[in-house]
């Protein structure tokens, strides 16, 4: 374990444990609502069977809803206490899965040709090259499986709700595609801060992360063989303002920011070794 996995690896034990939105299960699903988190573009269908990885998707979400839908789920995730929140959603449900603790730019301990679909929600951002990443999900996916990944929007990685200046929100640092985000240097608060489950704000140093330019995303996911079939801007609904018991989120708030920034891209690829390029 280099030095990097093992400064995230601490960072997420810390973020799970006090209870960051991406460490709470999902215990209330049914299998409607699991096949709408996982197949919201209708490109999986049956998933009965299939041989599923979840890369650096602990924390009993996607993961819990594939084994729901029938799939042999196998979650990969640096930290334990994500992979706990796995095993606990599994228990709760009475569904098998199998978590698996390490790095995902390593995935030696499976086999090639291992699964039919790898599904890596928002992690890729945590490493510094994704082509490592690519090229190991090529490996281990069937030729004609899908790999659905998703990535920091890279063109607003560097704005937060704290740039609010009474207009929009300010873009004010050069663009640099593979920077490492030092977040002492580009954010007012470097922490992450947050509300747990009992409304507590809880504060915990960031995970290191890179800023991924899409050029870099679709170039790299090309060249380890895979075929774009879909791409995504994912943002958040804005609450709309003349709904009684929804009041709108207030400018220069997380919630306000999320609604009109598209914060994340999400990419679906079919890897095609037979097709050269």
């Amino acid at each position: 374990m280099d030095e990097l996995t093992q400064y995230n690896k601490e960072r997420w034990e810390e973020l799970a444990q006090a209870g960051t939105l991406y460490a709470r299960p999902y215990l209330d699903l049914s299998v409607e609502g699991a096949h709408k988190i996982v197949d919201e573009v209708g490109l999986i269908g049956d998933c009965a069977g299939k041989d599923v990885l979840c890369l650096g998707g602990g924390g009993g979400q996607q993961a819990i809803a594939f084994a729901l839908l029938g799939a042999r789920v196998t979650v990969f995730d640096i930290a334990e206490t994500q992979l706990g929140r796995d095993r606990q959603a599994a228990v709760h449900y009475g569904v098998a899965l199998t978590t698996v603790q390490g790095d995902m730019r390593d995935l030696s301990r499976f086999a090639d040709r291992s699964f039919d679909i790898v599904w890596q929600p928002y992690s890729i951002n945590y490493v510094p090259d994704v082509s490592q990443v690519f090229a190991e999900v090529a490996r281990v996916l069937r030729p004609g499986g899908l790999y659905q990944v998703d990535c920091h929007n890279p063109f607003t990685q560097l704005v937060d709700e704290m740039t609010w200046n009474g207009a929009g929100y300010l873009l004010s640092h050069p663009y640099r595609a593979g920077e490492e985000v030092i977040a002492e240097k580009y954010f007012s608060d470097a922490d992450w801060v947050f509300e747990d489950e009992q409304g507590v704000q809880r504060r915990v140093k960031s995970p290191r992360s890179w800023r991924h330019g899409l050029g870099a995303m679709i170039n790299e996911l090309v060249r380890a063989r895979f075929v774009l079939r879909h791409f995504a801007e994912v943002t958040f609904e804005y609450i709309d303002p003349n709904a009684e018991d929804e009041p709108a989120p207030q400018p220069g708030s997380w919630a306000h920011y999320m609604a009109v920034v598209a914060p994340y891209f999400r990419f679906w690829a079919i890897y095609r070794p037979d097709i050269e390029f």
